[in-house]
Parts: C-alpha cells; sequence; structure tokens
C-alpha cells in the first residue's frame, strides 16, 4: 500500500511543478506583453483600429529684410480613398474613378486602380486647387459617397518667380526643402504634420457613428532672410544687362554685402531658373525631350541654371586679390603709401613677371603702383613679407576656410599646399589660386569695416505667426584682421584706383567709391579664349554700408578685361543701391564741374507757349516751338514726350500744331566722341541725348544712320579707355 502512495505523491508533485513552472512562462509572457511591449501593441492596435489621414501643415514663409514675401504656401488639397470603404458603400468604382479622373485630369485607369486597391488608404493626388476640392467635396455630399476623402494641404508658390532663386530654392512633392534656404531652414519652416483618425473594423471599413478626430497641424515659423528684395532686383538686371551687352558664355555672378554686419543684401547668379517650375528645361537645352525627373536631367541642371556661381565656382581672383597683399604689407610695414617702387620686371625662380603695361610707368609711388595694377610690385611686396608671413594674411582674411554663411554646396578654395615662393609671387597678385566670391566679398568686407573678418550670413532671423521673434541671428566677427590704420591707408588707396586708376570705369559722381579691377585665366583661356572679369569696391570710401562684386565668366567681347566690362556695371549697380538706401551725394569740384542733372520732362500738352517755357526753364532745361502762334498759343504736341528722363539743358520741341512723325531725323556715328562732342553732334540735330558713364561713347540707344523724330532722347554709354590693363 506505502508503494503505490509514494508513487502517485510523486506523480502529483511532478504535475504540480509543470504547471508552476507553465504559470511562470505565462506570468513572464503576460509581462513581457504588457509592460516591456506594451506600448508597441497599444500603437498597433490603435493603427490597426483606426485609420489616419495626413494634415500637412503650412509651411513657413520666407521673407526679405522688408517684411516682403519671396515664398509663401497657399492652400490646396489632397485627394485619397479608402478602397475597403468604397466597396463597402456598394458605390460602383468605375463611375467614381471616371468622375475623380476627369477633375483631377488623371488617366481613368490609373485611378481605377488605386480606387480598387486591397489597401486602406491611397492618395489619389496632392496639390489639387482649392476650386476642385470643393467641386468633389459637394459631389460627395449630392450623392453620398463614401471612402472619397478631401483634405487640406499646401503648396509653395513664389511671387517673383526667379528673383534670388539660388537662395531661396525650392520644395519637393512632399513640400519638403530642396536646396537654398528652403533646405537649409528646413527644420523651421516644415511644421507638424496633423491628422485625421477614423475607427475601422478589422477589414479597415469605417465604424458606425464613430466619427473623425482631428489633430491639427503646426505650421511651420516664417525666416525673415537679410536680402533686401529691391537690391536683389538691381544686381539681377545688371547682370542680365552685362551678360547681353558682352556676350557673357558662362554666366555671371554679383553680391551685395553690408561690411558693417556680414548681412548679404543681394546674391544673384546667371542663369537661374523659375521656382514655380524648377524642373524646365534650361536655356538651349531641347524641350521638347525634356523630362525634368531623370538622373541626366537633374544633373543637366545641377551644372547650369541651379547652379550658385557666388557659392559653388571657385576661380582666381586676379588683381582684386592686390587689395590683400597690399593690407598685408601696410600692416607689417614693408611698404608705406608714398613708398617709392618700380615696375620693372622681377624674376622669381627663373620666371619673369612683368607690368601689364610694360617699363610704362618706371618709378612711382606704392599708391600709384596700386593705381597702375604693376604686378612687379606687388610680388615684390610678397617677398618682402616672405612665405610664412605672407600666408598668414591670406588665412586670416579667410581664403583657406570655407564661410559657412548657411547656403548648401559651398565650394573650399584651393591653394598649394606647400607654397613656394614662386607661388607666392603669382598668389600676390591673384594668381595660381582659387577661391568662393563669397570669400573675395567677404574678405573686402574687413578692408571696409576698420579691420574685422565678418561671417557673412543670409538668415536675419525667425519668428512665428504673430510675428514673436523666436531666434535671432546676430552677426559674428570670426577675426581681427588689419588694424583700423591700415584700413583707412587702403580705402584711400582703393578710392583713388576708381578715380585715379584702372577702375575709373567705376566712378560714380557724388558718391566715393573705392574698389579694385580683376581680370584672371582659367584652364580653358587657350583652348577657348576663357577670361574672368571681375570689379570689387565698397562705398562710400570713407565710411562704406556696402561691399560689391561683380563677375562675368568669359565674356566673348574684346577688351574683355575687369576694368573695362565688370567696372562699369558694378559702378551702376553701386550708384542704384547707395541711392535706394539714401544715402546723401557729396559732390567734388570735378563732379561739380561735369554734372548734369537728370530731370522728368512734363506734360505740356494744352498749356500755353508762356506757361510751358516757364515750366522747362525752372527745370533747366531749353525749348524750340515749332509752328506758328503767340506765347497764348496751345501746345498740340511735344518732344521728348511727358515723363522721358533727359539731362538739364537738353531742349523740349513744342508744336503749335500737329506734326508729321514721317519728318525724321539721322542719328550720326558717336563712337570714340567726348560727352561733350556727341552733346553738341546731337543738339546740332535737334536730338537730346542721356548720358551714362564718363570718357568716350562706346554704345548708343539708337543705331547709327537711325531715322527718329526731332527731340528725341539718345542714350549714349561712355567708358574711360585708356586703362586696358591685360591679364594680372
Amino acid at each position: 500500500m506505502a508503494g503505490p502512495g509514494l508513487s502517485v505523491k510523486k506523480r502529483l508533485l511532478a504535475t504540480l511543478m509543470i504547471f508552476s513552472m507553465m504559470l511562470c512562462i505565462l506570468m513572464i509572457r503576460v509581462g513581457w506583453v504588457q509592460i516591456v511591449k506594451g506600448e508597441d501593441y497599444q500603437k498597433q492596435a490603435y493603427e490597426q483600429q483606426t485609420r489616419g489621414r495626413i494634415i500637412s501643415p503650412k509651411r513657413g514663409t520666407i521673407y526679405d529684410r522688408n517684411g516682403k514675401e519671396l515664398a509663401i504656401s497657399a492652400s490646396v488639397e489632397t485627394i485619397s480613398v479608402n478602397p475597403a470603404e468604397i466597396r463597402k458603400s456598394k458605390k460602383d468604382p468605375e463611375m467614381i474613378s471616371i468622375k475623380l479622373s476627369e477633375w483631377l485630369q488623371m488617366d481613368k485607369e490609373k485611378v481605377l486602380k488605386k480606387v480598387t486597391a486591397s489597401s486602406r488608404y491611397e492618395i489619389v493626388k496632392r496639390k489639387v486647387d482649392k476650386e476642385i476640392g470643393d467641386q468633389i467635396r459637394q459631389w460627395k455630399q449630392q450623392e453620398k459617397i463614401e471612402g472619397v476623402y478631401v483634405d487640406e494641404d499646401s503648396k509653395r508658390f513664389y511671387p517673383n518667380r526667379n528673383l534670388a532663386s539660388h537662395v531661396i530654392g525650392f520644395t519637393g512633392g512632399d513640400n519638403q526643402g530642396l536646396g537654398g534656404i528652403e533646405a537649409v531652414m528646413e527644420q523651421y519652416l516644415k511644421g507638424v504634420p496633423g491628422k485625421i483618425l477614423t475607427e475601422v473594423d478589422a477589414r479597415g471599413r469605417g465604424m458606425p457613428f464613430s466619427g473623425e478626430k482631428h489633430i491639427d497641424a503646426q505650421d511651420g515659423l516664417n525666416v525673415v532672410l537679410t536680402i533686401d528684395e529691391a537690391v536683389q532686383h538691381f544686381a539681377e538686371k545688371a547682370l542680365e544687362k552685362a551678360i547681353d551687352d558682352n556676350k557673357v558664355l558662362n554666366g555671371a555672378a554679383a553680391i551685395i554685402m553690408d561690411p558693417r554686419n556680414g548681412e548679404i543684401l543681394a546674391m544673384a547668379s546667371k542663369p537661374d531658373f523659375d521656382l514655380n517650375n524648377p524642373m524646365a528645361a534650361p536655356p538651349n537645352v531641347d524641350a521638347s525631350n525634356w523630362k525634368g525627373t531623370t538622373s541626366q536631367d537633374i544633373e543637366i541642371l545641377q551644372k547650369t541654371v541651379w547652379r550658385n556661381k557666388a557659392v559653388v565656382d571657385t576661380y582666381e581672383p586676379g588683381s582684386t586679390f592686390k587689395a590683400f597683399t597690399s593690407a598685408a604689407g601696410l600692416e607689417e610695414n614693408v611698404i608705406r603709401p608714398d613708398s617709392p617702387v618700380t615696375d620693372a620686371t622681377v624674376t622669381v625662380g627663373g620666371w619673369p613677371i612683368n607690368c601689364w603695361r610694360p617699363n610704362a610707368h618706371g618709378k612711382e609711388t606704392f599708391t600709384e603702383g596700386v593705381y597702375n595694377s604693376c604686378n612687379p610690385v606687388f610680388v615684390r611686396v610678397s617677398q618682402s613679407l616672405g612665405v610664412e608671413k605672407f600666408y598668414k594674411y591670406v588665412k586670416a582674411f579667410g581664403f583657406l576656410d570655407k564661410t559657412n554663411l548657411g547656403l548648401p554646396g559651398e565650394a573650399q578654395s584651393i591653394f598649394h599646399k606647400k607654397p613656394t615662393e614662386v607661388d607666392m609671387a603669382a598668389a600676390s597678385f591673384g594668381q595660381r589660386f582659387q577661391i568662393t566670391p563669397v570669400q573675395l566679398i567677404t574678405a573686402y568686407g574687413a578692408v571696409a569695416n576698420g579691420g574685422n573678418l565678418i561671417r557673412p550670413h543670409l538668415v536675419k532671423e525667425i519668428s512665428d505667426a504673430e510675428g514673436n521673434i523666436v531666434k535671432k541671428f546676430e552677426p559674428e566677427v570670426v577675426r581681427n584682421v588689419i588694424s583700423k590704420k591700415t584700413s583707412d591707408e587702403l580705402k584711400e588707396i582703393l578710392e583713388g584706383v576708381v578715380s585715379i586708376g584702372t577702375g575709373k570705369n567705376a566712378y560714380v559722381k557724388g558718391y566715393r567709391v573705392a574698389g579694385k579691377t580683376g581680370t584672371s585665366e582659367t584652364t580653358e583661356t587657350k583652348s577657348k579664349g576663357r577670361y574672368i572679369a571681375s570689379f570689387s569696391a565698397f562705398a562710400p570710401a570713407d565710411n562704406p554700408v556696402i561691399c560689391a562684386l561683380v563677375i562675368l565668366d568669359h565674356p566673348n567681347v574684346y577688351p574683355h578685361t575687369g576694368g573695362m566690362i565688370a567696372a562699369p556695371v558694378a559702378g551702376k549697380l553701386v550708384e542704384d543701391v547707395l541711392n535706394y538706401l539714401g544715402v546723401e551725394r557729396r559732390y567734388s569740384e570735378k563732379d561739380k564741374e561735369t554734372l548734369t542733372q537728370e530731370v522728368y520732362v512734363p506734360d505740356l500738352r494744352n498749356k500755353s507757349i508762356e506757361e510751358s517755357k516757364k515750366a522747362l526753364t525752372a527745370l533747366g532745361l531749353g525749348f524750340k516751338v515749332e509752328g506758328s502762334g503767340n506765347n497764348s498759343s496751345v501746345v498740340v504736341d511735344q518732344i521728348p514726350k511727358p515723363n522721358a528722363s533727359i539731362s538739364q539743358k537738353s531742349v523740349v520741341i513744342l508744336y503749335t500744331y500737329q506734326p508729321d512723325r514721317s519728318a525724321m531725323v539721322k542719328v550720326p556715328d558717336l563712337k570714340n566722341k567726348t560727352v561733350s562732342e556727341a552733346t553738341q553732334m546731337l543738339a546740332d540735330l535737334g536730338l537730346n541725348i542721356k548720358v551714362n558713364g564718363m570718357g568716350t561713347a562706346v554704345n548708343q540707344s539708337h543705331k547709327a544712320g537711325a531715322q527718329v523724330p526731332k527731340g528725341e532722347v539718345v542714350q549714349v554709354d561712355f567708358l574711360h579707355q585708356d586703362n586696358i590693363e591685360d591679364i594680372h
């Protein structure tokens, strides 16, 4: 009897242990599910029991410094379907597909494929106009259509199209930033998506009486740039004209910066593109075979219209770099403004280096050497500094580092890793190394502001929808490079370059402009004749408020030098910007002697001859009466027309009868004439002149021999042509 009882007890004990072990395993499993994985399983269950549709947030607005909108988000719709819900509703999927394809202008078969898919959620089309979305909503309500959704969305829109396209950037199909500020400031601009949640059964069909839960989207923050829309417009128009006038083959770039704080007021690069259609075929590309989506298409876009030459291109700066060799020499006291120098040939490593005008200048002061842009002068300054000290200033001015101004793709400069004396000699006048345009203007800013290298930047602040500032970007001084004394001396010298030296074509009456010309070779110079003409400036010279840089890549004209083709562009740009900023003109005695004030012609029609004479005399304009009559006679017509801009002392012709427009005057050839000669030639024919620049005439708005009516205004461009410096 004892034996079997013991056996039963053992079996019971074993069973108890097994059940206890199973219970422990079950408890561990429950703990794992409830505690360790509980949150994940809850999330999965929630997702299984609900269907969510995304509400796109409104992307933040990009403003210029004055609050003008550069990039905005317009309200649009996203059309989506729930195929399971449509099947449950017993509505004909084909009918729904036909209706949607008509409204959305899509292929019916593609829509049908989405409507009948074995899924809970299919996007039919994004970025649908609100008008279409409202029509679909009305149709849904009238026909009691279930499973078709019209949800809020937003679409990026750029009101100024091409303006500042490389700076602003653009967005993709999901409203994500794909270039420029749109990409760099993505974390601020994008916002947080919202959701529309609906309870569903196991088959993904909506539960009766469940309703919808809205989780609102959080709109993105706004970005305020340092860019000034008007200044940007000036820069882009100046480049467009320069490209056209000089047949520039490889694009151009311009930058306007405030040297006092590093704020970029304008950054233009040509060619550019329409931000509302960034994938469009670039110029000179066959649009008939263009898709804009292939890898080959994207590569073409990146190399052409998407390329921001001001930031991603490197080039030899040529003589614009001589300002920094001068700064180093003055700071280290190896040269003084009045030190005697010579343009005689200097030989370095067996390589003879001459002035662009060999042996023409002879002995001169260092200041005159800068005016004349003599290469040997700068080589000797660099030799006085030595390789180590010379490149210490190259680094100090920021040429060995990226500026990190806040745009994607900024290029790294290219210098010899272990420079020799020959490398230094060439570098002293801007050759055998490459930098970016933004590096150059940043360094000029240090010369202009008293010696501080300030990091350039494009973003001024981040703000919310109420205008509250969330984040402010303050100016950042990288380092002090030169003393104020050196800065003041160099500013005075560079002002002389414009008023006396090779930069005379950048001279602006009333504004003291300082700057330096540059003409450099490229690797394609021998095979394709590709040169880069540039001019870097700041103004007013004694108290600079702007720096300006203009670069023309591969001008297909002669002369192709910076002094001849880039300087006048930069001078006009500086004048336009300073005038816009309200900087007061201060005319020198020389300016006053040659000053011709521009005035607008008043509307004199239907006024008496006497009244008209008084009005014209008050504006400093002359007059000539055509037709019989006395002072009480009425003016029937006039030339120039009302509101035409002409110079003072110009003549307005007053007609007391309706003139015969067929009576014309032949425009003379004004090429190489001085301002006074051209003015007199036109006046003798009864024509007026609008003067641009100084020197001798190089271009006129009406071709020689053209027939124009008396009193017509002929616009004439003048340039100094005695400073056609060679490559340096």
